[in-house]
C-alpha cells in the first residue's frame, strides 16, 4: 500500500508498519512518559505490546491504563485522571477502538482542570471555560475503522449517574499526532469489522445531508461514502487485505473529519440506546440508518440524487436505501433493535433523550419526540 505524511486536520502518519514511528510521534508531540491508554480486550494482544517496544526502544518510559469499557463512563475518565497524575505522565497515547481513544483524549484533556467534566458539555461555548495550558498532548493510534475519533476535537462519555451520553469537546483535544497503519486492524473479526466500518458510514452520510453549509466538509463525506462502499465488504471478507483495510482507516478519518459539518438522528437516536442498554455504538447505528434516511426524505431527496449518481446507483434516495439494507445484510448487521436485544419498555425515556440530544439539531428534518418515539417503533417493528 501507499504510505503518506498528512497535516489535515492534524499530523497523519498512513500505512502499513508504521506503527514503528510511534515513539517519533511521541516524541513530535512532546511526550516523554506516556500514559498508554487501551480497553482490556487490546492490551494483551501482540499489536499492544508492539507499541510498548516501539516506545521504550526510543527511551520512553509507558504506563498502561486499561480501566476502559466499551461505551466509556465517568469513572473510567476519573480513573484514567488519577493514574495521569499520579505518574506524572506528560501526555497521552490512545490506543485502540474508539473507546479507548475517546476515554484517553478526555483523560488528557482533564489533567489539568480544576471543573468537573461536565462543565465542559459540548454545549454553547462551555468548552472556553478550560484552562488550554492544563491539556496534556495526545498521540491517537486506532485499532478499528469506525469512529475517527483519532481526528476528533471530542469524547463520548456516559454519565452514570444520569445513564446520558455526553460529549465533552475542546478544540486542543485535537490529537497532536495520529498513525493510522492497517496491520494493527487486521485481526479485527468481521463482526466489528462491520459494527465499526457501518459508524463510519454513518458519519459519512449524516455530515453529507447535514443543512449546515460546509463544502469542504461535504466533499470529505462524499468520498467517504465511496471508500466504505467499495472496501467494507472486502475488509468484512478478507481480514488481512491490507488495501481494504487501509482504505477503512482513511474513511473513518474522513467522516470524523467532515461531521464538524453535523450528525443527525441517526446519532440522536442511537446514543440513548447505547447509555441504556450498552450496545455496540457502530451497529446501533447500522440498525437505525436506513429508517432515519427515510424519515429525513423531505429534506435530502435532491442531495441524495447526487450522492446516489456519485456511488454509481440508481434510484435516487430509494437506490441509497436499498443500498444500505443490502450492505446491512451481506454484513450481518440486525434489521431491528430486537437484533441488538433492545425492547420497548423504554422507548419513551429514549424519545425523550433523543431530541436533547447534541446530534439532533444537525438533522436535515426536526426530530419531534413523536418522531423519536416513530422511529424507534419502526425500528422494532422492522419498517423502513
Amino acid at each position: 500500500m501507499t504510505t503518506a505524511n498528512w497535516s489535515y486536520p492534524t499530523a497523519i502518519r498512513f500505512g502499513a508498519g508504521r506503527i514503528a514511528e510511534l515513539g517519533a510521534a511521541c516524541k513530535a508531540a512532546g511526550i516523554a512518559r506516556p500514559l498508554f491508554v487501551t480497553d482490556p480486550g487490546i492490551a494483551p494482544l501482540p499489536i499492544a505490546a508492539r507499541a510498548l517496544d516501539v516506545m521504550r526502544a526510543d527511551g520512553l518510559a509507558p504506563e498502561v491504563f486499561t480501566d476502559v469499557k466499551p461505551n466509556p463512563t465517568d469513572a473510567n475518565v476519573e480513573a484514567g485522571i488519577a493514574a495521569l497524575r499520579a505518574g506524572d505522565h506528560d501526555g497521552v497515547v490512545a490506543f485502540g477502538g474508539g473507546s479507548a481513544l475517546d476515554c484517553g483524549k478526555v483523560v488528557a484533556f482533564m489533567r489539568g482542570q480544576s471543573r468537573p467534566m461536565w462543565d465542559f458539555e459540548d454545549v454553547g461555548d462551555w468548552w472556553t471555560r478550560a484552562d488550554p495550558a492544563g491539556i496534556a498532548p495526545i498521540v491517537a493510534v486506532p485499532t478499528t475503522a469506525g469512529t475517527g475519533s483519532e481526528v476528533g476535537r471530542a469524547g463520548v462519555i456516559t454519565n452514570l449517574a444520569e445513564h446520558v451520553k455526553k460529549v465533552i469537546f475542546h478544540p486542543k483535544m485535537l490529537p497532536a499526532q495520529v498513525i493510522l497503519d492497517p496491520e494493527l486492524t487486521v485481526g479485527l473479526p468481521p463482526a466489528l469489522t462491520a459494527g465499526t466500518g457501518m459508524d463510519a458510514l454513518a458519519h459519512c452520510l449524516e455530515a453529507y445531508f447535514a443543512p449546515s453549509y460546509h463544502p469542504m466538509a461535504e466533499g470529505i463525506a462524499v468520498e467517504g461514502v465511496r471508500l466504505v462502499k467499495e472496501y467494507l465488504p472486502r475488509a468484512y471478507h478478507d481480514g488481512t487485505d491490507l488495501e481494504a483495510r487501509g482504505n477503512m482507516l482513511s474513511a473513518a478519518a474522513m467522516g470524523a473529519t467532515a461531521f464538524q459539518k453535523g450528525l443527525g438522528a441517526i446519532h440522536a437516536l442511537s446514543h440513548p440506546v447505547g447509555a441504556l442498554y450498552d450496545t455496540h455504538h457502530g451497529l446501533t447505528n447500522a440498525v437505525f440508518m436506513p429508517y432515519v434516511l427515510a424519515f429525513n426524505r423531505a429534506g435530502i431527496a435532491d442531495k441524495a440524487d447526487r450522492l446516489a449518481g456519485w456511488l454509481g446507483l440508481a434510484g435516487g434516495l430509494d437506490g441509497l436505501i436499498d443500498w444500505v439494507l443490502e450492505l446491512r445484510r451481506e454484513l450481518g448487521v440486525p434489521h431491528d433493535l430486537g437484533g441488538i436485544r433492545v425492547d420497548d419498555a423504554r422507548f419513551d425515556a429514549m424519545a425523550a433523550m433523543a431530541v436533547v440530544d447534541p446530534t439532533a439539531g444537525g438533522n436535515p428534518r426536526e426530530l419531534a419526540v413523536a418522531d423519536a418515539l416513530d422511529l424507534y417503533r419502526r425500528a422494532a417493528e422492522g419498517r423502513v
